[in-house]
């Protein structure tokens, strides 16, 4: 079997010198998942239990000083309408996150779809996905030098760290988190091949 992202006539070889012609017809194009997002904090970290973002961007340009000095894991949250010509037989359907700062478990109707730690941040959801509505979850670790920054603006007592690590300060620059996306759902056409 082979998968096919995009339109176009195919010659291959296989190993015996045979020669297979695929021809494949118009493709769907990628769906954008655009925002809002609701992305959810876990509490006792410094950011609110949920904040709306009308767009994916990192978490250190948010106004909320909770939220811009956030390190841990934080949850978004989406309703994606996905039509009925998208779902068939004949296609694979990936979940293509775009960027990602660090990792991402992702999770479509309640199925656990894995975890993603280095780029392309992809997997394919096609067991998962069906055509109406459907609820993502993207949960994303970023690393913890943003909330020591965070930290040293505040009084020892208010701290959400605790470390004898003094590497980040207040004058050191922030590190890019959370879902940057852009994040689209990309589809292959599978084709058997006979040989």
């Amino acid at each position: 079997m082979i998968k096919i992202w995009e339109s176009g006539k195919y010659e291959m070889k296989t190993a015996a010198g045979k020669t297979i012609v695929v021809e494949s017809g118009p493709i769907a194009a990628p769906l954008e998942i655009a925002g809002p997002w609701e992305v959810q904090f876990p509490p006792g970290l410094g950011a609110p239990e949920s904040a709306v973002f009308d767009k994916l961007a990192s978490w250190t340009t948010r106004p909320e000083t909770g939220i811009k000095y956030f390190s841990g894991t934080a949850t978004y949250v989406k309703e994606i309408v996905i039509p009925d010509a998208l779902v068939g037989k004949e296609t694979s359907l990936y979940l293509d996150l775009g960027r990602v700062k660090e990792l991402a478990e992702v999770r479509l109707n309640g199925k656990d779809l894995g975890v993603l730690w280095k780029p392309p941040f992809r997997v394919e959801i096609s067991q998962a996905i069906k055509p109406g509505i459907n609820l993502l979850e993207v949960k994303v670790t970023n690393l913890w030098p943003n909330r020591q920054i965070g930290d040293a603006f505040l009084l020892e007592s208010e701290r959400i760290t605790r470390t004898n690590d003094t590497t980040y300060k207040k004058e050191s620059a922030l590190l890019e988190s959370g879902l940057l996306g852009p994040v689209k759902i990309l589809v292959a056409e599978r084709r058997e091949l006979s040989q």
